[in-house]
């Protein structure tokens, strides 16, 4: 136990080393990151616009005009919204505005019983939970002498609830397709990871392994620049790959931060 804990150690200081020039950037780049796939949404339903009001009037029967009043909502809050998560500003209206996003599309394109939409969208929402706790982390009450608890308790939970939710994407991935053996090692490998994500224990090791996992994943995987332009199933891989990574940027807000207080990690450094 004791040699792994030297080679641990050891791991901890190379990892950062490595990571220290890129250390100021990582924030910045993790909220660019977890806003794209609402950036993406919201030029592609602006470049698409006729076959999604023919979606939602003719598949989805939602009546005329309240269709257009729809998609535009949704265009102009994921604009907006997004913009103010990349310049941290009014984040918990930012963070707001996105998840009823989220929200409304699954009801409005009637993808809320789609388990693997479910599970991605557990996802995103984690890593607006992460930007949300990253806020109260620099955010000071306006009002001097009053007890700071319950930011403190506010950043803490949200940082466990976004741990928790981060991971549901891969998840998704473990019973999403065929099996073959080395689709079986990586889940296990991966499982283990995301428990050590969720409970805190080596979470920036374990966040780093996902990180690099789900954007190996995603170039291989969701590569829909190969499929030409007329083809249909290109949509929905550009889709998945853009929440992967908005998925990605929440793991890179966790690995900025850590774990917060409720983990094994923070609870190590109070012995």
């Amino acid at each position: 136990m004791d040699q792994v804990k030297v080679y641990s150690s050891n791991a901890e200081d190379i990892l950062e080393k490595f990571s220290q020039p890129l250390k100021p950037h990582i924030p910045a780049i993790a909220r660019f990151l977890i806003v794209v796939t609402f950036i993406e949404d919201a030029f592609r339903i602006l470049f698409q616009w006729t076959d999604q009001l023919y979606y939602l009037e003719k598949i989805r029967s939602m009546p005329w005009g309240l269709s257009h009043i729809f998609l535009a909502l949704n265009i102009v809050t994921m604009f907006i919204c997004s913009f103010l998560v990349v310049k941290r500003k009014f984040p918990e209206y930012a963070v707001g505005g996105l998840f009823i996003v989220v929200v409304a599309q699954s009801i409005g394109y009637g993808l809320w019983n789609e388990v693997n939409f479910l599970l991605r969208g557990l996802s995103v929402i984690g890593g607006l939970l992460m930007v949300l706790s990253d806020a109260f982390s620099k955010k000071k009450s306006g009002f001097p002498g009053l007890p700071q608890i319950s930011e403190r308790d506010r950043k803490m939970y949200l940082q466990l609830a976004g741990r928790i939710l981060l991971i549901f994407l891969f998840i998704g991935f473990v019973f999403h397709g065929e099996w073959s053996l080395a689709r079986f090692a990586i889940s296990i490998i991966g499982f283990i990871a995301c428990i050590m994500v969720v409970v805190g224990f080596k979470a920036k090791w374990s966040a780093t392994f996902l990180v690099l996992f789900l954007s190996i994943f995603n170039i291989f995987i969701n590569n829909f620049w190969s499929l030409h332009h007329v083809n249909p199933q290109r949509d929905f891989l550009k889709y998945d790959f853009f929440q992967t990574l908005s998925i990605v940027g929440g793991l890179l807000l966790l690995v900025n931060m850590g774990p917060g207080g409720i983990s094994i990690d923070e609870k190590k450094k109070e012995y």
